[in-house]
């Protein structure tokens, strides 16, 4: 599929099982971070929309105006962070590298790359939003 070019009510039509879709403050600051970080490709970037990759999966930013008319909006907090309660972990990023990434961005590191018990080798990185990156690769 063209992520560039397929428009609104193909791309809605192409959707199945489970999806993602953040809301931002800022679409274009959270494409910088996610391209920065994690290598993920932002496709039909623009001040309210975009779709989003990361290897063969695929998920949604959009802004707050975008959700004028739904309740959701309502729900959201005047300040950050909004994203609290949902770890978003990325089983196919080297967590050792987003860090250095996000640091030397500036972003905020809630965790260092750490091994743990349950297998895994991971971060905890926070994006302007408040939502929790979690890059993640089996221990080892």
């Amino acid at each position: 599929m063209d992520y560039e070019t397929i428009d609104a009510d193909s791309f809605g039509r192409s959707l199945r099982g489970i999806g993602l879709n953040l809301l931002v403050r800022d679409v274009s600051a959270e494409i910088t971070f996610l391209e920065t970080v994690f290598d993920m490709r932002g496709h039909q970037v623009s001040k309210d929309f975009a779709i989003v990759t990361y290897g063969g999966q695929v998920f949604q930013l959009h802004s707050d105006g975008t959700y004028a008319e739904n309740p959701l909006l309502e729900l959201l907090p005047d300040n950050p962070p909004r994203g609290a309660g949902i770890e978003i972990r990325l089983y196919d990023t080297d967590p050792d590298e987003a860090v250095d990434r996000a640091e030397a961005t500036g972003f905020a590191i809630l965790q260092a790359p750490a091994d743990k018990p349950h297998g895994l080798r991971e971060a905890y990185i926070l994006c302007e939003n408040g939502y929790a990156w979690v890059p993640s690769r089996p221990k080892g």
